[in-house]
Order: structure tokens, then sequence, then C-alpha cells
């Protein structure tokens, strides 16, 4: 993907005379992280099956790049074509989950959230001394360009985040398109096959299972609580609990993989299974019987899923006001590290709030269920093709693709 090369693929003039299927519609899918990635992979189902389509996929090549992307997007199969490729190719829509990139792509391109959380939430990815100047934190910054609005639509999951961006950025205001949460309408389809996932991760109908999620920062809970896992697998005997975790993938993608399975060696000798940073979060989330979380997208998922929830008390500070991590850290209890893990755990299950996990979950998402046909009507539109005539279900999340890392890691090459 280096050098000045072009990769032989339909757009390209000069390959023309290889095509097989001719007079495909073109979507570009622009993956420039993983995070990205991973809420991309849900939507390209809503294309299978069409064969006025041809997809394709592009790693921006950005200043500060994050490591192993090319490869992650490599093992979907899909063609991949190198960024100065993409700078001069014409696209009938493009994809993204990320504002990264899209204002040098010649293309209607639709913006979806990655996670969790309306736009006004998000954590800038400029740096803070940027950051703090308020003309590059507000949302115009990401979405105009010379006077342009770059998306041809912005997707979000909640009717309250539409009208805040609409107000924020008026000149944006018909491109704001409530298209609900795919991920979390795929949860919840998940839930009656519980059993299933709970086997594919190996715990016993007699044992709990805690999945300990952390999202980005150095106040994660795994960059504020390093030792936690530590602590857990030995606190929680084997025979009654199976410890779980999900680190975010950028976590993954800063720090690599030998370094996050050397920092954890103890832990995963100890029983801890650990997740890959691209498979097996939401299947874990789905068989889990607690979380212990920090602010970021999975430990809201779970709230709005009814599962006991224990929040990591150093991730407070990166908790936004007004947003919904901040509703949920009001409202579900905080670990206690001078109590034994086991023992608040059985008083989390005993105190099980039932009447708040619903009005989480009605923050994700203004409209439930309705994601998967909302999204494909907006990506036709934007296409100028009829839909499929096949009505749309809401697919359960898949079984995990591989096994759950465990046993010794210090010696890993």
């Amino acid at each position: 993907m280096s050098g000045s090369a072009w990769t032989r693929a339909p757009g390209n003039a000069a390959a023309e005379r290889w095509v097989t299927r001719a007079g495909c519609r073109t979507v570009l899918v622009v993956v420039p992280h993983m995070t990205a990635g991973t809420r991309l992979a849900e939507v390209l189902p809503l294309l299978r099956a069409d064969h006025r389509v041809q997809v394709l996929f592009t790693v921006p090549a950005l200043e500060d790049r994050w490591d192993g992307v090319e490869e992650y997007v490599r093992a979907w199969g899909g063609l991949l074509l190198p960024w100065h490729q993409v700078l001069r190719t014409r696209f009938d829509l493009a994809i993204a989950a990320s504002y990264l990139g899209i204002d040098k792509i010649s293309a209607p391109v639709i913006v979806m959230p990655h996670g969790v959380s309306g736009p006004r939430f998000r954590r800038s990815p400029l740096p803070p001394e940027l950051a703090a100047r308020q003309s590059l934190a507000h949302p115009r910054y990401r979405l105009v360009r010379d006077g342009r609005v770059v998306p041809a639509a912005v997707l979000t999951a909640h009717e309250q985040d539409a009208r805040w961006l609409r107000h924020e950025c008026p000149e944006a205001a018909d491109r704001v398109v409530v298209a609900g949460d795919l991920c979390f309408d795929r949860l919840r389809a998940s839930l009656p096959l519980r059993d299933r996932y709970r086997g594919a991760l190996d715990v016993g109908s007699g044992r709990k299972l805690v999945l300990v999620s952390s999202t980005w920062s150095r106040h994660s809970l795994f960059g504020s609580n390093p030792h936690l896992l530590d602590r857990l697998t030995v606190q929680l005997p084997s025979t009654d609990y199976q410890v779980v975790a999900a680190l975010h993938p950028l976590t993954w993608s800063m720090h690599g993989s030998w370094q996050i399975h050397a920092w954890l060696a103890r832990a995963l000798d100890a029983g801890l299974r650990l997740l890959p940073p691209d498979d097996g979060w939401r299947a874990a989330l789905v068989a889990a019987d607690y979380v212990i979380g920090d602010h970021g997208s999975v430990t809201q998922y779970a709230a709005a899923l009814g599962t006991p929830v224990l929040l990591n008390p150093g991730s407070a500070e990166d908790v936004r006001a007004g947003s919904l991590a901040a509703s949920l850290w009001q409202l579900a209890p905080k670990l206690r590290p001078d109590l034994p893990a086991d023992e608040q755990l059985r008083a989390l299950a005993a105190s099980r709030p039932e009447d708040w996990y619903a009005g989480i979950a009605a923050r994700i998402t203004s409209l439930p269920g309705r994601a998967s046909a909302l999204l494909r009507r907006e990506m036709y539109r934007v296409l100028r093709i009829p839909e499929p005539p096949h009505e749309i279900e809401v697919t359960p999340v898949p079984l995990p693709r591989r096994a759950v890392v465990e046993g010794s890691a210090g010696e890993r090459p």
C-alpha cells in the first residue's frame, strides 16, 4: 500500500477491461481506526445480496496512524484501496464512523456514531491545546469545510442528539437523520440466545460471568486501575466466577498486543479470559451476569440491557456533564477497593434497581428496533437506487469467531 501504485479496482479507468461485473454503484467504507471499523462492520450486511453494489475499503493516510488498521481491514476480505487512489476516484457513496479525512473524499458521505452518546459528548481527537479553543471543539469544525457542509447525512441514534446538532450547526440541519442504534438493537435481539453465548465462552450453568470493560484514556478502568484484573482473578473463586476482559480497540492499537498480554500476564495465568480487540465483546455482554466498567459504551449498553453494573470510581474525571454516562454515574454503585469483590457482586444482584434500566435504554435510542431499516433506507437514498425488496431482520450478534485468549502470556513473541 506504499508508494504511488494503484490497485486494480472498479472506478479505476485503467482497470476497466478487467471488471467482471460492470455498472455497479461503488460504496467506499472509510476505516481510520478499529473503533470505527467495528461499527461499520455491523452496517455492511445491509448491502449483501445486491448485485448492483460494489463495496470497497480504505484506511486514510493520516499524519498519525493507528497501528494494525490495514491488517484488520484486510482480514474482512474486502478490496482495500490506497488512500492516494481514493483521493483521485469518484464514489457513489462513502460510509464512515469518524470524521477523519472525509472532507477529502469525492463522494456523498454518510457519517454514523461509533459508540453510545451523541456528538456533543464525544471526546475531541484534537490536542488539548486546540480542543480548548471553542471554535475547534464546536461541531461545525467537523461538519463544515471552506463553507461547505461535508457529510450528505449525519446519523444520530436519538432525536435529542439530532435536535442539539441542528441547533448548534443550523447549516447542516437538513443533513441530520435519526437512525437508531443498530448495535443496541442486535444486543437486544440476542438476549433469547444467552445460553449459546455462555456456552461459546465456556461458562457453565453453575458459574457467573463477570465482564470487565475498559474504554481508552488514562482515566479509563484499565488506565486508572491497572491491577484490578489481577485482584479480581484472585478474589473471585474460579469455581463460581469466570472473569472476562474487553479492552477498547484503541488501547490495543496504542500499546500493542504483546504489551497488553505482558501487563495482564498474572491475571491470564490465574484464569482471566481476554477478548481480542475486534471480536467477542458483544457476545460476552449478552452472556454476562455482571459488568464492571467505566464511562465507555459497553458499560452503558450493559445497564440498558438490565445487567447489574459496578463502576470504576477512578473514571469519574472523564464523565461529561449531561451525558448518558453521567446519568449512569448517578445511578449505579461504585466499586469499592476496601471490600471483597464477591461480596459486592452479591449485594449488587440483590438490589437491582429495575426502574432505572429502562431509562438508560430510552436515552440510547429513540427508535428501538428500527436501525437496520432506517440505515438501509438512507444508504439507498444517497445511492439513488431502490432498496432491495426483501425485508430486513434484526439479527443476533455472532458467536465469538476466535477462542478467547487465555493462559500464560509472558512467552508470546
